[in-house]
């Protein structure tokens, strides 16, 4: 096995930042009615500022292939070209379509040589899988280099027109025509954008990020369906996929739309990753106080203290100070969000050779978490 680096991290966030005030002008509103819920998330999300994939009329900018395809252009240069990439691995949890795969677009986006692509499916986490196949590609000698991508294309999901059936049917009820917590929640979480990181056989450059290690792991045997897509839980909380449904109700109900059990997450989100995360501190033989930079993907800064607190409670903690976090002025960017942290993280001359940089990415679809270890070289 070769020694992996990533030499190079790309980001590329659409259009210009929109504030808290100018969200409901680009999303619209749901019923005609301003949201109900969209001050208290955003109170206790910490975002200032996001981005999307969206112009002020709330059409579409940018496909999802599209954003990858920007983010992966601004690797190139000094020494690589486009041409000169062999493996493509892309993750996202909003895909511009089932099929051709999101990999197989983005390369299509990008236009350039043949290579070898693949798909990572899932939400968080999808960036930090395509990560590791490139990490096991690169490592195993499989090929000189690798690409790895996240990235999320939501903002067209979250506009007013796919509540609009759904509200309709409540009005045709004489019900309050207010879509659930469970889908509100997400229009003031999510936004679009797209990072992209280049994997070597050896450093390139002034400073380089040797990978030392990447984990991952699934709960899904413990645990319930937590954030969802093309699917709805039933009155009983089962879960049930798309192809469950009447045509008639996709619409109906917003099946498509994103949705999030916020009592489940609560409960679980943090207690769960932080066990899991000293488990691997513990077979890794791996000091807290080595830790230089912290990078851990935020939903909101909501879970910074819990984690925090939880981490030092169970043996692990690392201070406030190590942590590097960019969510107000970025956004959560899902899958692509770990990688746009560490994009900023190196732009600000933050990092010193010999430094460890820890990334943690929790995953509530139904309970995945990823970890990698990086080295300043």
């Amino acid at each position: 096995m070769r020694d992996v680096f990533i030499t190079r991290v790309s980001g590329f966030l659409p259009n210009d930042p929109v504030s808290n005030e100018e969200m409901e002008s680009v999303l619209g509103l749901i019923g005609g009615q301003r949201s109900r819920a969209r001050a208290i998330v955003l109170r206790n999300n910490g975002i200032r500022q996001r981005y999307y994939a969206l112009n002020a009329a709330g059409n579409i900018t940018h496909t999802n292939a599209q954003l990858v395809a920007e983010a992966v252009k601004g690797l190139s240069g000094d020494g690589i070209a486009l041409a000169d990439l062999e493996v493509l691995a892309c993750g996202t949890s909003s895909p511009d379509q089932f099929l051709p795969s999101h990999a197989s677009q983005v390369h299509g986006a990008l236009g350039h040589a043949p290579l070898e692509i693949v798909s990572t499916a899932g939400a968080c986490c999808s960036g930090m899988h395509a990560l590791k196949y490139g990490y096991m590609s690169v490592a195993g000698g499989l090929s000189r280099n690798a690409v790895a991508t996240g990235s999320e294309l939501t903002g067209p999901m979250m506009r007013s027109g796919n509540f609009e059936r759904e509200t309709e049917r409540y009005r045709e009820l004489e019900q309050d025509p207010i879509i659930g917590f469970e889908k509100e929640f997400l229009r003031w979480m999510l936004s679009d954008g797209a990072a992209a990181v280049l994997l070597e056989a050896a450093p390139r450059g002034p400073l380089s990020l040797r990978l030392e290690w990447i984990e991952s792991r699934s709960f899904a045997n413990e645990l319930d369906v937590c954030m969802y897509a093309g699917g709805d839980k039933d009155d009983d909380g089962r879960f049930h996929g798309w192809k469950s449904f009447n045509p008639e109700d996709l619409a109906a109900r917003s099946i498509f739309t994103m949705k999030q059990d916020v009592k489940l997450l609560g409960r679980n989100i943090v207690p769960v990753g932080v066990r899991y995360l000293r488990e691997v501190f513990e077979r890794r033989a791996l000091d807290p106080a080595r830790i230089d930079h912290m990078l851990v993907h935020l939903s909101s800064m909501f879970f910074r203290e819990r984690l925090h607190d939880e981490m030092a409670a169970q043996g692990i903690g690392v201070p406030l100070d190590k942590w590097f976090v960019n969510l107000p002025q970025v956004g959560n960017v899902g899958s692509a969000s770990i990688f746009l942290q560490l994009r900023d993280l190196l732009a600000g001359g933050h990092v010193q050779k010999g430094q460890q940089v820890l990334l943690m990415v929790p995953e509530s679809a139904r309970f995945s978490y990823a970890f990698a270890l990086l080295t300043v070289v």
